[in-house]
C-alpha cells in the first residue's frame, strides 16, 4: 500500500511524513479493506489569523478497488488534524467493512440513523452552514469578477473529473457518507441521468435530477438548481 504525503502551498517536514506512516498503519487499514491500493494525505495551512485554532487541515483519500473513502479535519497543528482525520477514516472503513459482511443490504443504516452511527458526519443549520463551525459574518468580502471571496483569500478553484458507474439513490447516499461530503453527484441507475443527493436541514436528504430540456435556448439562464430548497 502506497502512502503519498503532499502539501498544498505549504512545506511538509520529514518528521511529519514519518508520523503519517506510523499513524496510518497499513496492516490495520488492510484488515478493514483488503482491496486498498493507496492513501493520499494532503496538508494545507490557513493563513487567516482569525482561524488560528483551525489553521492546519489534513485530508486523507483512500483509493481501492471499491468506493473512494475520504476524511478531513482541521486543528491548531497538523498532528492534531491528522489524528482527527484518521479517526474519521477508520470509522468509515469499519462501516464499509461491516456492510460488506451483511447479506444483500440487511442491516443497512437508514438515512435517519446515519448521524448517530457515523462519527464526524457534518450537520447543517437552517441557513445551510456547518453547525459545528462558528459563523464568521465579520470577515470582509471582496469581489473577484462575478465571485465574492471571504477573508484574505486566496481564491482557489478546483476542477475534477470522475468516472462512475450508474447507481441507486440508496447507494449514492451510502457513498456520500464514505467521502464525508454534504452532497454527492452520481448517475441514476433507473434513468441513466445525472443527479445530486445532498443533506438538507437537520438530518433530511434531498435529490436533484437533471434532464435535457429540448425547448430550452442555447444559453442557460442560470445555475441548474440551488441545493438549499
Amino acid at each position: 500500500m502506497d502512502i503519498v504525503v503532499k502539501g498544498r502551498k505549504t512545506e511538509v517536514p520529514e518528521r511529519f511524513r514519518k508520523h503519517v506512516a506510523e499513524k496510518l498503519n497499513p496492516e490495520k487499514i488492510q484488515k478493514l479493506d483488503s482491496k486498498v491500493i493507496s492513501l493520499d494525505v494532503e496538508v494545507s495551512k490557513e493563513p487567516n489569523p482569525r482561524q488560528a485554532d483551525r489553521s492546519d487541515r489534513v485530508e486523507i483519500t483512500l483509493h481501492s478497488r471499491g468506493p473512494v473513502i475520504r476524511a478531513e479535519a482541521a486543528a491548531g497543528d497538523p498532528y492534531a488534524a491528522l489524528d482527527l482525520a484518521t479517526s474519521k477514516l477508520e470509522a468509515r472503513l469499519r462501516k464499509q467493512h461491516d456492510k460488506r459482511f451483511t447479506r444483500r443490504g440487511n442491516g443497512r443504516l437508514s438515512a435517519a440513523e446515519v448521524p448517530t452511527a457515523i462519527p464526524g458526519v457534518a450537520r447543517m443549520n437552517g441557513n445551510g452552514a456547518t453547525a459545528t463551525e462558528e459563523q464568521q459574518d465579520d470577515i470582509p468580502t471582496t469581489k473577484v469578477g462575478p465571485l465574492e471571496v471571504r477573508g484574505e483569500g486566496p481564491l482557489v478553484v478546483r476542477e475534477k473529473t470522475h468516472k462512475a458507474a450508474p447507481m441507486s439513490l440508496d447507494q449514492a447516499l451510502y457513498e456520500m457518507e464514505l467521502v464525508g461530503h454534504d452532497f454527492y453527484l452520481f448517475v441514476d441507475s433507473e434513468n441513466k441521468l445525472p443527479a445530486v443527493v445532498y443533506r438538507r436541514h437537520a438530518y433530511d436528504y434531498g435529490v436533484i435530477h437533471l434532464e435535457t430540456d429540448p425547448l430550452a435556448g442555447s444559453e442557460a439562464g442560470g445555475a441548474g438548481g440551488a441545493l438549499g430548497g
